[in-house]
């Protein structure tokens, strides 16, 4: 019996723990899609990506290029000239890989260019998101963008028009 009310205690005072805690939800991909610096960097990102890929792929073009061109002259050609033709595609091939890696690689220019971009406004959200939290004293603020369990949130907890405010954009 002590065990049984010692269990509800404990129970209860979670619950009434619990409830005390204020949290709200924020939809990220909302407020990123009303902060005008985020679509230019976006806009920047695609025209440096578009460009880079364009450059890998013209030099892809030329290693098959240079491959069909060998294929077809490989009866016409010696040992030595078919082995320096076959070292030349390979360098360039190799040109192809370093270049993608270059620019798209984990640690590349594209994801530095990224950083470089979109860091100052993603702490600019940030900022903005921790001073409406504690203005109004919640506890956690939820991103229901990013959340696939939140299957229901009521409107009345959404803040993410406070966040844009708060970054000077008023919806």
């Amino acid at each position: 019996m002590k065990k049984l009310i010692m269990g509800l205690i404990v129970a209860l005072s979670a619950i009434g723990g619990a409830s005390a805690q204020k949290f709200a939800l924020v939809d990220m991909d909302y407020i990123l899609r009303n902060v005008p610096s985020y679509e230019m960097a976006n806009e920047q990102l695609n025209q440096v990506s578009l460009r880079w890929e364009k450059e890998v792929n013209e030099l892809a073009k030329e290693a098959e290029t240079m491959f069909k061109n060998y294929q077809a002259e490989m009866v016409f050609l010696t040992d030595d000239q078919k082995k320096k033709r076959e070292e030349e595609i390979v360098a360039k091939e190799k040109e192809v890989t370093d270049a993608r890696y270059k620019y798209f690689g984990p640690e590349g220019e594209l994801y530095k260019k990224r950083q470089s971009l979109m860091k100052p406004i993603q702490e600019d959200v940030y900022n903005a998101v921790k001073a409406v939290a504690e203005e109004k004293g919640y506890q956690t603020i939820f991103d229901r963008a990013s959340s696939q369990s939140i299957v229901f949130a009521s409107p009345r907890i959404d803040v993410s028009n406070e966040v844009l405010a708060k970054l000077g954009y008023s919806k």
